[in-house]
C-alpha cells in the first residue's frame, strides 16, 4: 500500500470520535478495555469493535495479564499521528474516573 493510501486509511480511523478519543487517552498510558466502558460510557462490545480496528490498522497492540487485555499505542513509526494527539485536549481528568489495578480489574 502507498504512503497516501495508508495515512488515508489511518485518518479514517482517526475520524471516529469514540477511536480518537481511545487513541489520546493512550497517548497518557495502557488501559483495559473495562476503562474505555467507564469512561466513554458504551458497550463492551463497542470497545472491542473500536479496539479491533485500531489494531488492524497498526495503532495499538495488545497485551493480556491474566484475564485481562491491556491497550497501548504502537505509532512510533508514525510521528503524524503523534502531531495530531499533541494538538487534543488533555483527557487527564477523564483518565481518572477509571483506574483499573491489575489485581481487580473490571
Amino acid at each position: 500500500m502507498h504512503e497516501i493510501e495508508k495515512t488515508a486509511e489511518i485518518l479514517k480511523l482517526l475520524g471516529d470520535k469514540n477511536r480518537l478519543t481511545i487513541m489520546k487517552l493512550l497517548q497518557e498510558r495502557e488501559m483495559c478495555v473495562c476503562e474505555f466502558v467507564e469512561i466513554l460510557q458504551t458497550s463492551q462490545p463497542n470497545i472491542s469493535q473500536h479496539m479491533r480496528k485500531l489494531k488492524s490498522g497498526g495503532l495499538v497492540k495488545e497485551t493480556k495479564r491474566g484475564q485481562w487485555v491491556y491497550y497501548s499505542l504502537t505509532i512510533e513509526d508514525q510521528p503524524f499521528i503523534s502531531a495530531i494527539l499533541n494538538e487534543l485536549p488533555s483527557q487527564k481528568e477523564r483518565l481518572r474516573e477509571a483506574n483499573c489495578d491489575e489485581d481487580e480489574c473490571c
